[in-house]
C-alpha cells in the first residue's frame, strides 16, 4: 500500500479525491500542493459565484410572469451577496482539507523525476501522485485579441459593475449563462456564436429554443459569426467579424472554452502522455506509473461533478479497489432561465426519440406563465427497449432530470418509466409523457 500520495491542484476534483482516500485509509499520508485558492475554479469563479449571481435576476423575471406580484433588481446587493457566498478567501477550505489530515503547501508543483517534486524549493517526495490541475481559458485566434484586455469569465463573475454594453465571443454554456444574467441587469447584450445555434455541445432543439427565447428578451443573436480582429480596449471595444458589420461595445468576454491545464509541471519527468485533450487516463483513472488524473486536465468531460465522481474513483483504486469509471450518464445543466439539462446520448444514431412540450405539464400553469416554452426528449434504444440520453429545457430542469440520469446509468427499462408514479402537479410528470412518445 502507498504511504504518502501527492495531490497536484486543490480544484474540487482534488478536493473529492482527498476526502474520499481519507474514507478509505485513515493512516496515508496526504499532501496537496496549490498555487491559487483552495477550492479552485469552481468555488470562486465559475459555479457558485455565476449560480449565486443568476438566482435574484432569475427570481425577478419570473416574478414578471407571475400574477400579483411586484419585484425589483439591485445590482449593488447582487454583487454584495456574490462576494458573501464566493469570497476569494479559501481558509475554511483548507481547514477543512486539514481536518482530514492532509498538508496543504502553497506554490506550483514541478516534477523532477519519477517520485519527486519541487514545489518553490521545497522537496516533496511521492508514492502515488494524482493530478488535478484544472483547466484555463481556451483563446481564439482573433487578431489584436492579446492587446486589449477583453474579459475573460472570472472578470464576468468577479465584475462589481453593470456594462452598458457587452459582446460575448462564444454562445456555449458560460456565454449564455452570463449573457442573460447582464441584459437582464440592463445591458445591451450581443452573442458571437461560430456555429448556427446556441449550445452547440447539446441538441440542437434546445439551442434553437433558447436562442428565440434570448431574442424575446432583447439579447442579440450573431449566429455564424466568426470574430477576425479586435482593436481598442475597455471602454470602446470594436470587433470585426468576417462578411458582417463590426461590433462596438464598452466590455467584451471571451466565452470559447476551456483547455486543460498541463504545461509547467513537468509532466514528461512522470511519463504521463499529453494529447490534445488533456492527460490521456485509462478506465481506472490511472494516467502512468504511480500517477493519476481527475478533473478537466483529462479532458473526458469539462463539469465539476465528473472531475469529483473521478477523484473518488482513482482515491478508491490507489486505495486497493477496483473500480472503473463509468460515463454512460453524465449529467450537464445550464442554468439560464429556462434551465436546460442533458445526459447520455443525444445524438439519435440507432435511437428512437419522444418529445413532449412542458408547457403541457399542469405544473407549469401554477408556476409562472404557462406560455412558456419548454420540452422533454427522451432517446431510447428500440432493441434493449432502454433510454440511453435526454435534453430537457424548462424551470429547474437540472433538478427534475435526475431521475432520467439514473434510469439512463441503471439501463431501466421504457416501460418501468411509463409504469412509475410521478408526483402531481410537478415537472416530472413530463417523463411519463415523453416516454410515452416513445415508439418501442
Amino acid at each position: 500500500m502507498p504511504r504518502h500520495v501527492v495531490v497536484l491542484g486543490g480544484g474540487v476534483s482534488g478536493e473529492a479525491f482527498i476526502a474520499a482516500l481519507r474514507r478509505l485509509d485513515e493512516e496515508i499520508g496526504i499532501t496537496l500542493v496549490e498555487d491559487e485558492l483552495v477550492g479552485g475554479e469552481c468555488s470562486y469563479w465559475a459555479c457558485i459565484p455565476s449560480k449565486t449571481l443568476l438566482r435574484p435576476v432569475e427570481i425577478a423575471f419570473r416574478a414578471k410572469r407571475a400574477h400579483g406580484v411586484e419585484a425589483t433588481i439591485d445590482p449593488g446587493q447582487i454583487f454584495w451577496w456574490r462576494d458573501k457566498t464566493a469570497g476569494k478567501d479559501d481558509s475554511s477550505q483548507v481547514k477543512w482539507v486539514e481536518e482530514l489530515g492532509a498538508e496543504v503547501v502553497r506554490g506550483k508543483g514541478l516534477i523532477t523525476e519519477p517520485g519527486r517534486i519541487e514545489v518553490d524549493g521545497r522537496e516533496l517526495s511521492y508514492d502515488e501522485l494524482m493530478v488535478a490541475t484544472g483547466s484555463l481559458p481556451q483563446v481564439p485566434p482573433i487578431e489584436g485579441l492579446d492587446s486589449v484586455e477583453p474579459w475573460t469569465s472570472r472578470d464576468g463573475t468577479s465584475a462589481s459593475e453593470v456594462p452598458e454594453s457587452l459582446v460575448v465571443v462564444g454562445g456555449g454554456a458560460v456565454g449564455c449563462e452570463l449573457a442573460q444574467f447582464y441584459s437582464r441587469l440592463g445591458t445591451h447584450v450581443t452573442i458571437v456564436q461560430s456555429g448556427d445555434y446556441l449550445l452547440p455541445r447539446m441538441d440542437r432543439d434546445a439551442g434553437d429554443l433558447l436562442g428565440e427565447l434570448f431574442v424575446e428578451e432583447g439579447i442579440g443573436l450573431c449566429l455564424n459569426g466568426r470574430a477576425k480582429k479586435v482593436e481598442g480596449g475597455p471602454g470602446a471595444y470594436r470587433l470585426e467579424l468576417e462578411g458582417r458589420e463590426p461590433l462596438e461595445s464598452t466590455h467584451l468576454m471571451i466565452a470559447t472554452g476551456r483547455k486543460p491545464n498541463v504545461e509547467g509541471f513537468g509532466l514528461e519527468n512522470a511519463g504521463v502522455e499529453v494529447g490534445r485533450s488533456g492527460i490521456a487516463v485509462d478506465e481506472r483513472l490511472r494516467a502512468g506509473e504511480h500517477v493519476w488524473a481527475a478533473g478537466d486536465v483529462t479532458g473526458v468531460a469539462q463539469f465539476t461533478h465528473v472531475g469529483k465522481y473521478q477523484g473518488r474513483v482513482a482515491a478508491a483504486n490507489i486505495a486497493g479497489r477496483d473500480l472503473v469509471a463509468n460515463y454512460d450518464a453524465v449529467p450537464a445543466a445550464v442554468f439560464t432561465d429556462p434551465q436546460v439539462a442533458m445526459v447520455g446520448d443525444t445524438s439519435g444514431e440507432n435511437a428512437v426519440a419522444g418529445k413532449w412540450a412542458v408547457e403541457k405539464v399542469s405544473r407549469m400553469s401554477t408556476f409562472q406563465d404557462p406560455k412558456r416554452p419548454g420540452f422533454l426528449k427522451l432517446f431510447a434504444d428500440p432493441e434493449r427497449k432502454v433510454v440511453v440520453g435526454a435534453v430537457a429545457v424548462g424551470p429547474e430542469a437540472g433538478e427534475w432530470m435526475g431521475q432520467i440520469t439514473l434510469a439512463v446509468r441503471a439501463a431501466v427499462p421504457v416501460a418501468t418509466l411509463r409504469d412509475t408514479i410521478q408526483p402531481f402537479p410537478t415537472f416530472s410528470e413530463v417523463v411519463y409523457f415523453a416516454a410515452r412518445e416513445l415508439d418501442l
